[in-house]
C-alpha cells in the first residue's frame, strides 16, 4: 500500500518514477493471501498502470511473476527498459516451472498406474529448466527488441542520466487514476 501511494504522489508532482526489479514475484500461500497480497498487490499495479509521469525500468537481477507487473516491466510500456547482464526475467524460475510439470506429469503417471521414478523426473525436468535459462537470459530478450538493452552496471547512472533528460522534454497526459480503495 505504502508503494502505491508512494506511486501516486510521484505522479502528482510530476516527479518521474525509477523501478530497479530483483523481485521473485508475489508471496503465494494461504498466510499471504489471507493478509490481502492480492488486494494490495492491485492496488500497486492500478497505480502502476495509471501514472502518467516517465517510467523506467532497469532489471538488475530476477524479475519473476507478478512482480515484473507491479514493478512496471513490459507490459507496462516504461519509456525505458534495461537490463543487466546477470538479470534473468520469466514467469517464475526455471527450477520452480519444473518442479509444478514434474509434479503434473508423476500424478498423470500415478492415475495411469504407472510409476514416475526420480531418473524419469529428472530426465523430464533438465530441457525445461534448460529452456526457462535460455529464454529468461537479457539477450534473449534484448535480440528481439523487447527491451531498450542491456546495460553495464557501471554504467548505469549515466543511461539513466540520458533517459531522464530525453524524458524531461516529452509531454505528460492528465492524471486519471481508476477507482480503487486504499
Amino acid at each position: 500500500m505504502k508503494a502505491a501511494h508512494f506511486i501516486e504522489l510521484c505522479d502528482q508532482r510530476r516527479i518521474p518514477l525509477l523501478f530497479l526489479q530483483n523481485i521473485s514475484g508475489f508471496m503465494v500461500g494461504r498466510d499471504y493471501e489471507a493478509a490481502g497480497i492480492a488486494k494490495h498487490g492491485a492496488k500497486m499495479v492500478t497505480a502502476v498502470a495509471c501514472a502518467r509521469v516517465p517510467k523506467l525500468t532497469v532489471v538488475i537481477g530476477g524479475s519473476y511473476g507478478a512482480g515484473n507487473y507491479s514493478m512496471c516491466g513490459r507490459a507496462y510500456s516504461p519509456r525505458f527498459l534495461w537490463m543487466w547482464p546477470n538479470a534473468r526475467i520469466s514467469v517464475m524460475g526455471g527450477e520452480q516451472a519444473a518442479s509444478v510439470l514434474a509434479t503434473v506429469r508423476a500424478d498423470q503417471s500415478a492415475a495411469s498406474g504407472k510409476k514416475f521414478t526420480e531418473a524419469e523426473q529428472e530426465a523430464f525436468k533438465a530441457p525445461i529448466r534448460e529452456q526457462y535459462e535460455q529464454q529468461g537470459n537479457p539477450y534473449y530478450s534484448t535480440a528481439r527488441l523487447w527491451d531498450d538493452g542491456v546495460i553495464d552496471p557501471a554504467d548505469t547512472r549515466t543511461v539513466l542520466g540520458l533517459a531522464l533528460g530525453i524524458c524531461a522534454n516529452a509531454p505528460l497526459e492528465p492524471v486519471s487514476y481508476g477507482v480503487f480503495r486504499m
